[in-house]
């Protein structure tokens, strides 16, 4: 999530929050980005953040990378809105049959209603 914008610049789907997907979730956001200033990636300290693997990934990138103090939730409150949105406007309410249908309707709130329509109290 892009804190100034409040868009939610790439995301990934997985069974576990692991290393790979959090890695998959970054190597989009700087494919989409392709950031040229210094870019701090704000994080809470949970493993898939603090993995070898992902921490090389922001260094290959560079990124710097920002973590919150342990037991913070302050620090992400942004993040956590968005999930709290998420949630309450839209996975709370709906049946899914399969698994892509879930991840279908997740991206299309997101992208046209998050992202472009929705109102951002910060904004």
């Amino acid at each position: 999530m892009d804190l100034c914008s409040r868009k939610v610049i790439s995301w990934a789907f997985s069974d576990k929050p692991n290393s790979e997907l959090t890695t998959r979730a970054l190597r989009l956001a700087v494919h989409k980005r392709q950031p040229e200033d210094r870019v701090c990636f704000h994080s809470d300290q949970g493993v898939q953040y603090t993995s070898e693997a992902f921490q090389h990934a922001l260094k290959e990138h560079g990124l710097t990378s920002s973590m919150s103090r342990a037991g913070n939730c302050l620090d992400n409150a942004a993040t956590e809105r968005f999930f709290r949105s998420l949630k309450s406007e839209q996975v709370n309410y709906r049946r899914y049959q399969i698994r892509s249908q879930a991840i279908a309707d997740i991206i299309d709130y997101i992208e046209p209603f998050y992202n472009q329509k929705r109102r951002h109290y910060k904004l």
